[in-house]
């Protein structure tokens, strides 16, 4: 009869090595692997997620280096290291940089804590992070063995363990049971939270994903977590571990006196708690279910189409349509058929099935228009008739449509002088104002501007698919300072570039932000010098912002977005204000 061999110290103890190898991955975000004494595989992560109980088949020179030596390896360069010399693996390895730590007890050496990078990526993280990510290892192996002997047998102070592992983490780290509750929190967690670890079991708490519809995603999320009647904003990830489930929260954390955004379904996307936007809010919760038409007033980039969708989904009519067009984005003659519909040949191109109106599609629901000012007399005659009489002629037919439609209709024009200068119809303007609604600047709304960067940051990284960045103080210092002539709409496209370029696991710090924001907010900024001079003209100021916008963007295309004009209108513009020379692609 075989002796089938006891297992090593640390094989009885695997499952609890291999929670705290995958965390260890985790955290680090490199792959990890334990071998004991004899060369088994303990745990490890990736390429080593398998074959555990089993003695490597490689010549395993490093590793047997660790063992013979009691000495930590480091190799940021494979193969080209002396110890890989001779391995028969070498033509085939595809480790690209190693960190080995021995497991000591005394003077015996029990195994392996290593960390391997597959990636020039992993690698540079290794090769930058060698003391770091040493002395983390090290705790760990300490830890472990601390228990080690008494663990043999004896399955009980595996918790002990585990706390003690938690306790000594940098990163903030929450223990929840299986119903969710919070039952321990390490320091980090405890300072993240301004709450000692006595409160923090006296108290109710809950977590949950700041985006709602996408909380099965991977990687770091903001997550508002509720402390009685309070409520923190922090980064971090849920992670499964010896039978809990942990919340590992980043290093970079989001200002923790930020208010939390209305969650609301109807508001999810109205982000700003200014006394403004908390007026608009109750606005809006007033006006919605009535039939009455809405016009928005705001500058370009204020974000109308939101405020818009806001009013239809608190609306009897959410479960109907919500049509939005762009006036200002569509040819005169396209217009019409968009909006009327027409009939089966009622001109030269037309589709022989005909085609439905977005009115008529509207039907029972809402109607946006956006940029209505640029609409010409001719359709806004047409759109009368519809607000008269609630139905809509398409093009061709001599039979109307009855239609129960809500329009909201928005502008960044100044009608009275549309009116004056017999532009706009003033009784359709009439027809459309009955519930006025200013969209504020951004540079008017004083303290939104840090939750819409969070919102954006959440939103863009959850789009993309990347690791939500913090940002450092004086970023946001800067951010706060600017005065942000594309408002809503330049944010968030900045915000969608910082996401892109921060490298993982940095905050977005001042380095990434455009030259621009290089000036302090004390510093005098083209709007400034605006608000200074009460005589410019409005083609002035217009002048302005056009050539302050190009020499920021460097795009016309991005130009005319912003400022909500065509680009046709822009170089008409351009060429009007002699801007030709300024470059722009």
């Amino acid at each position: 009869m075989l002796n089938t061999p006891r297992p090593s110290e640390l094989m009885q103890l695997q499952p609890t090595i291999l929670r705290f190898t995958q965390m260890l991955s985790a955290v680090l975000k490199i792959d990890a692997e334990v071998v004991d004494a004899d060369l088994v595989r303990i745990a490890g992560t990736g390429p080593y997620s398998k074959f555990f109980g089993k003695k490597l088949n490689t010549s395993s020179r490093i590793f047997r280096y660790i063992l013979e030596t009691h000495e930590e390896k480091v190799v940021v360069k494979s193969r080209t290291d002396p110890l890989c010399e001779g391995c028969t693996n070498k033509n085939g390895c595809r480790e690209m940089a190693f960190l080995g730590v021995p497991i000591m007890i005394e003077d015996r050496c029990l195994g392996v804590i290593s960390l391997v990078a597959f990636s020039e990526e992993s690698r540079e993280r290794i090769k930058d992070n060698v003391q770091l990510f040493s002395d983390y290892i090290k705790h760990i192996a300490q830890i472990v063995v601390s228990k080690v002997v008494e663990k043999n047998s004896n399955s009980d102070g595996l918790d002990e363990v585990f706390t003690n592992l938690i306790e000594n983490m940098d990163q903030g780290v929450l223990v929840l049971d299986e119903n969710n509750r919070v039952k321990y929190g390490n320091q980090p967690a405890l300072n993240n939270l301004n709450i000692t670890q006595e409160a923090l079991h006296s108290i109710e708490i809950n977590i949950q994903p700041l985006s709602l519809h996408n909380n099965e995603m991977k990687g770091h999320q903001q997550h508002i977590i509720s402390l009685g009647g309070r409520q923190e904003l922090l980064v971090g990830q849920f992670y499964n571990a010896h039978g809990h489930q942990l919340f590992l929260m980043a290093f970079h954390q989001p200002n923790s006196a930020l208010m939390i955004p209305d969650h609301e379904p109807q508001f999810a996307t109205v982000i700003g708690e200014c006394s403004k936007m908390r007026q608009l809010k109750k606005l809006i919760t007033r006006i919605a279910s009535s039939p009455s038409s809405v016009l928005i007033n705001g500058e370009s980039g204020t974000g109308k189409e939101v405020i818009a969708n806001a009013v239809h989904n608190l609306s009897d009519r959410s479960q109907y349509p919500f049509i939005a067009i762009n006036c200002a984005a569509i040819p005169d003659q396209l217009l019409e058929s968009e909006l009327f519909g027409y009939v089966k040949g009622a001109f030269t191109g037309a589709s022989t099935k005909g085609k439905t109106g977005l009115i008529q599609a509207a039907n029972k629901g809402t109607l946006f228009l956006d940029e209505i000012g640029d609409m010409s007399m001719t359709l806004q005659a047409k759109l009368l008739r519809v607000l008269e009489e609630r139905e809509v002629m398409p093009i061709g037919s001599n039979k109307a449509v009855p239609v129960d439609i809500r329009i909201i209709s928005a502008t960044n024009r100044n009608f009275q002088e549309m009116i004056a200068t017999n532009k706009f119809r003033e009784d359709l303007y009439y027809r459309l104002n009955v519930i006025p609604i200013h969209l504020p600047p951004l540079k008017e709304r004083e303290g939104d501007i840090a939750l819409l960067i969070n919102y954006f940051l959440e939103h863009h990284t959850q789009k993309i698919g990347v690791t939500y960045p913090g940002i450092s103080a004086e970023a946001m210092r800067r951010l706060n300072g600017y005065h942000w002539p594309g408002n809503v709409r330049e944010l968030s496209n900045l915000v969608e570039y910082l996401v892109n370029v921060v490298p993982e696991g940095d905050p977005i710090d001042v380095d990434l932000l455009p030259p621009y924001f290089e000036q302090t907010p004390e510093a005098s900024s083209p709007q400034e010098l605006l608000n200074d001079d009460c005589s410019m003209s409005l083609e002035e100021m217009e002048k302005i912002r056009i050539e302050e916008a190009i020499s920021r963007l460097g795009n016309r295309k991005m130009v005319a977005e912003e400022l909500g004009i065509g680009i046709a209108t822009l170089y008409r513009k351009i060429k009007k204000y002699g801007l030709s020379n300024h470059r722009a692609a």
